[in-house]
């Protein structure tokens, strides 16, 4: 791995590795030829160790004698030893601190460590690469939401210990996607498509993420946010008249079928040629709670199959 490769997996500058590597004597064991430097599973593990004592509130020069005193067991990469089988076991993770990340990208580990840190800097540099890299659905879906579970597991095990991370996290993955997102779509008779959660629900990243792919895709979307009334959702969809209306929920507590269908009964336009719009029942306070008539997508990629051709329709 180059050094470059390292500090995104690591959630630190690359210039904190090379000062580690300067420093304390942490770099690379082995050389090789031409300017650049290339890290081994060994290497990356002494330093992964280096993060997670750091993170407890030693000293870097003590953990770095710690580290140095102490070297895990090389890992052979994935090439080498050949894909995994049913039965090999599956290299688990907690990122240097007890986050339960289990076989993600490395992306995840890097992110999560930023965020641990509260190093606002890099882990908006990770969430900016990871969306560039791989785009905006695929980073949600394979790096963001699985770092936000395990920092969302990490504050239930603790007893709220960790409730700052999450907020932490939360809200510098919802600048990073305001960040990437295309200018809004100018509005399209027909073609709008409302997003809010219920009344009673906040949870309004998956909303965000949501309004952003639609955005990039040439989209219009009105994005109501968190907790919406019902008389204001009602009013909404009065005045925009959209094809398509995203309700979220977290929790089944939040969930409500009758608003749900009452939303889907709603009419507009003249007399003869009046239009109802495509209620999407969106997040898994909705699980165990089918609504006849109403689509349920299971994830990110899904709802933005289910509304882009709405559009047109």
């Amino acid at each position: 791995m180059t050094t470059g490769e390292v500090a995104r997996r690591l959630g630190v500058a690359p210039t904190t590795v090379r000062t580690w590597d300067r420093r304390y004597g942490l770099g690379p064991d082995a050389h090789t030829d031409g300017r650049h430097r290339r890290w081994t599973a060994a290497d990356v593990a002494r330093l992964e160790r280096m993060c997670a004592l750091t993170a407890t509130g030693l000293p870097p020069a003590e953990a770095a004698r710690l580290a140095r005193s102490e070297e895990p067991p090389a890992v052979p990469s994935r090439s080498a030893a050949g894909p995994p089988t049913a039965s090999s076991p599956v290299r688990r993770s907690r990122a240097g601190s007890g986050l339960r990340l289990g076989d993600v990208r490395q992306e995840c580990r890097g992110i999560a460590r930023a965020a641990l840190r509260l190093d606002a800097a890099v882990l908006d540099e990770l969430l900016l690469a990871a969306i560039t890299e791989h785009g905006l659905v695929a980073a949600w879906t394979e790096v963001i939401v699985p770092t936000l579970q395990a920092v969302g597991r990490k504050w239930e095990r603790s007893g709220e210990k960790y409730v700052e991370v999450e907020h932490f996290l939360s809200w510098h993955v919802s600048g990073a996607l305001r960040r990437v997102a295309p200018r809004t779509v100018a509005d399209r008779p027909g073609a709008t498509t409302v997003l809010a959660c219920v009344p009673g629900e906040n949870h309004t990243l998956p909303l965000e993420v949501l309004s952003a792919a639609l955005t990039e895709r040439g989209v219009p979307v009105r994005m109501f946010g968190g907790a919406l009334p019902v008389e204001s959702l009602v009013a909404a969809v009065r005045r925009t008249g959209p094809a398509a209306v995203g309700l979220w929920a977290q929790s089944r507590t939040t969930a409500s079928r009758p608003l749900a269908q009452h939303v889907a009964a709603m009419e507009w336009g003249v007399r003869g040629a009046r239009r109802r719009p495509v209620v999407l029942t969106l997040g898994p306070g909705w699980a165990g709670q089918t609504v006849a008539g109403l689509a349920r997508p299971s994830g990110l990629a899904e709802a933005v199959a289910a509304l882009e051709p709405l559009v047109s329709a």
